[in-house]
């Protein structure tokens, strides 16, 4: 176990977290390149826009500039692989305007946004601020990293956006937003259909409204999931015991996926010297669970992680057609020192189901391989887990 003041004893040069390039470092030496190519104007594509949380009814809202144009720089799809200095690096790129509007407002600013978040390809915009931009790069464990920051005075739409015709109808179809959303599912990554929601363009037309970006992305992972689970409900269960593993960003992932109906417990183990266990000196275990039902209450203990995880698992279960009892096992590490959003738990839980599976005929053959797969005991999980508190004949063989 590598201890928590890691980065005081590498300074950025000796690698201890892992990663080849700091990450640290990159935020920092990216700083003057960016401050060179911003002023109080700007003139270039807009690849999506972002509504703030802070103040809520009334929010920041505007669009996303790219400074310079870099393919995958808003794509967090097309992200999975890259080294963290890369992503920062690019999204340091991103500049993010903003105006305050109540989330029911009508306004011109509104509609033009709207129109920006329902573009499938970057649209060009004029922007004038009310002073040049500054940079304080942002990280969040939920959204992806932006880079400097301006309070727009105008801002101007110069070229037509171009929105898909099939979105155009299903977003002036009267429908409530989950059934739109479950249209747009069939055709569109998650992240676009993110942008829309967020935009306020769905919905019936007396509920639509500005949504937060960080709530419209666990919002939509949820309604995926639920979606999802209605179908896998109704599959056949799995025969055998599944382990499915991903590594990236210093998060390890390990999958279980046991013979039985559909249910779902999910687990965070921090490091310490991770970004959210800097101060600690054990590991904090983190422990959600749902039953065969589903939830009825928000998963608070894990918040954003825990739906971004299910979505994936639901994913691939929904592609393989069957159901199971699911155990997630997430191990952060001392190298996951800058958050860069809940994505990188997404495409984890994703590439895991996409990785061919080890298979065992037992709980305890599955259990001892996922024991050298993971840095903590199983013990450590076993004395949280609702899951493997249950001895099911199934699990013996």
């Amino acid at each position: 176990m590598r201890p928590a003041n890691i980065c005081i004893q590498c300074k950025g040069g000796r690698h201890l977290c892992g990663e080849k390039h700091c990450p640290l470092l990159a935020k920092i030496e990216i700083a003057p390149q960016i401050i060179n190519k911003i002023s109080d104007e700007f003139f270039g594509p807009a690849t999506s826009i972002f509504v703030g949380h802070e103040g809520y009814p009334n929010i920041n809202i505007g669009p996303l500039g790219a400074i310079q144009m870099m393919e995958g720089i808003d794509s967090p799809e097309t992200w999975f692989g890259r080294e963290y200095s890369q992503i920062i690096q690019m999204r340091s790129l991103v500049l993010r305007s903003k105006s305050k509007e109540n989330v029911k407002a009508k306004s011109r600013f509104i509609e033009e946004n709207q129109m920006l978040a329902l573009a499938k390809k970057p649209t060009d915009v004029e922007m004038k601020f009310k002073s040049k931009p500054s940079f304080n790069m942002n990280f969040s464990d939920i959204t992806q990293p932006m880079g400097p920051t301006a309070q727009l005075d105008k801002m101007k739409i110069v070229e037509n956006p171009k929105i898909p015709n099939y979105v155009e109808s299903v977003v002036n179809d009267d429908l409530k937003s989950v059934e739109q959303i479950k249209l747009l599912y069939q055709r569109f990554d998650t992240y676009y259909i993110t942008n829309i929601l967020s935009s306020g363009v769905l919905g019936k037309e007396d509920n639509k409204k500005l949504v937060p970006t960080r709530w419209s992305i666990t919002a939509l992972d949820d309604m995926l999931a639920k979606h999802l689970m209605t179908k896998i409900r109704t599959y056949q269960q799995i025969d055998k015991f599944l382990v499915y593993e991903s590594q990236y960003l210093s998060n390890n992932f390990v999958i279980l996926l046991m013979p039985g109906k559909w249910e779902y417990e999910n687990f965070e183990a921090w490091a310490p010297g991770s970004f959210w266990a800097a101060q600690m000196k054990e590991v904090e275990i983190a422990e959600e669970y749902e039953p065969f039902e589903g939830r009825t209450t928000y998963a608070d203990v894990e918040g954003g992680g825990y739906y971004a995880a299910r979505l994936g698992v639901c994913e691939g279960l929904e592609q393989m057609k069957k159901q199971a009892r699911v155990i997630v096992f997430r191990e952060i590490y001392e190298g996951y020192q800058i958050p860069v959003g809940v994505w990188q738990v997404r495409e984890n839980a994703r590439n895991a189901l996409k990785n061919p599976s080890k298979q065992f005929n037992t709980l305890n053959e599955a259990l001892n391989y996922i024991q050298t797969k993971i840095r903590l005991k199983l013990n450590d999980y076993r004395t949280k887990s609702r899951i493997l508190s249950q001895r099911r004949i199934v699990d013996f063989g």
